[in-house]
């Protein structure tokens, strides 16, 4: 137990300032275009800092993703509580959204699955990481770390890939349109947006009206 809380908080600590080259997800996402004849061996990933991307895309992600996200402190209680009180009313499960913080946990630190132990070991990452990275490193790792399509990993190879330009160069329709694909970014594409997608990026951009760009520097 002791050798597992010191190498996560160092690892975590390290990260704290080390860019993320590679997660779990992106090994195993090679691993399942390796046997599979649907896509081509593809993983593409640039580290860019938060100050190299458009300042617009922080903002589409919290409209898309977690809107309390510079309010909480990793886990949204609200959202999870109205998610009980609509199982409750409706008998249908419904499921409080994770966070940009657990997000981020789990595809840095961990395998996919929804077993109880993977669970409880994400939330364990999302307490050190908003402890020891704070917001804006949160936000970082996220831009740079999450799947955006297949084989497609970050903003920077996203712009790339999909617009032909730089993330800082995304303008903020491209960044809500790329924000509206995280629902499930190898099924919805930001390069050819279906009539679902614009519908969904509008949505976005309205949100984006009532929150703030995000605080850099801070």
């Amino acid at each position: 137990m002791v050798a597992f809380f010191a190498s996560t908080i160092l690892v975590v600590v390290a990260y704290r300032f080390i860019p993320v080259y590679f997660t779990p997800l992106m090994f195993i996402r090679v691993g399942e275009q390796m046997f599979s004849d649907e896509y081509e061996v593809k993983l593409h990933h640039s580290w860019v800092s938060l100050d190299e991307m458009s300042k617009y895309m922080p903002v589409a992600v919290m409209a898309s993703e977690d809107q309390r996200f510079l309010m909480h402190h990793g886990f949204d209680f609200e959202a999870i509580k109205k998610a009980a009180e609509h199982n409750k009313k409706k008998g249908a499960v419904r499921h409080g959204g994770s966070t940009i913080s657990q997000q981020t946990a789990k595809n840095v630190f961990l395998w996919q699955g929804r077993s109880w132990l993977r669970k409880g070991i994400e939330m364990y990452f999302t307490v050190l990481i908003e402890v020891l990275w704070g917001k804006e490193r949160i936000m970082e790792v996220y831009l740079n770390s999450i799947e955006m399509g297949n084989g497609i990993y970050g903003v920077e190879a996203c712009a790339n890939d999909n617009f032909g330009k730089s993330a800082k160069e995304l303008t903020r329709r491209e960044c809500a349109q790329i924000a509206a694909t995280l629902p499930n970014p190898r099924r919805f594409s930001s390069s050819s947006p279906s009539p679902y997608m614009i519908k969904r990026r509008g949505q976005i951009e309205k949100q984006m009206k009532h929150i703030d760009l995000f605080p850099r520097g801070e």
